[in-house]
């Protein structure tokens, strides 16, 4: 059984990925044990983003992602994974100023979120080419190029 995915617009852009290819790009991301677990997917303005990203990182600017993982204790046994945040806004305007076809950096966008949510990080380097290899691994698969090539 797949991840089970809400996805929540709640964005003045129009021009966004169908839902569709998000769940596409979600599935891809999770691995095997993530079957059947749910996942909320949250598209949002900067406005939003920008106050999650002060409540839960200390910073005052807008980002384009941001993953909450499920902290639930194992013995309720919920099947819940977490939430993903992506600003379309920032989004766009990363795909733009990195001249990079925007759907390409939605799927990567959805794929690094997810990624979080299961325990992959980027902060020590080890962890960030891991993580990384992973990213581009899944994104190939997808039919699309490294994200972190020369543009």
């Amino acid at each position: 059984m797949p991840l089970i995915i809400d996805i929540q617009h709640a964005c003045s852009e129009q021009h966004l990925p169908s839902d569709a290819l998000l769940q596409q790009w979600l599935n891809a991301a999770g691995q095997s044990d993530t079957d059947g677990f749910e996942v909320c997917l949250r598209i949002v303005d900067t406005d939003e983003i920008t106050e999650l990203n002060h409540l839960y990182r200390q910073k005052n600017k807008a980002t384009n992602v941001l993953s909450f993982p499920a902290d639930i204790p194992a013995e309720l046994n919920l099947p819940l994974l977490g939430d993903i945040v992506i600003c379309a806004q920032v989004v766009k305007q990363e795909a733009e100023e990195q001249n990079k076809e925007w759907l390409a950096h939605w799927a990567h966008m959805c794929v690094h979120g997810m990624l979080h949510l299961q325990g992959y990080d980027h902060i020590e380097d080890g962890e960030a080419n891991i993580m990384e290899a992973l990213e581009v691994q899944i994104l190939q698969h997808l039919g699309y190029t490294s994200p972190y090539d020369e543009q």
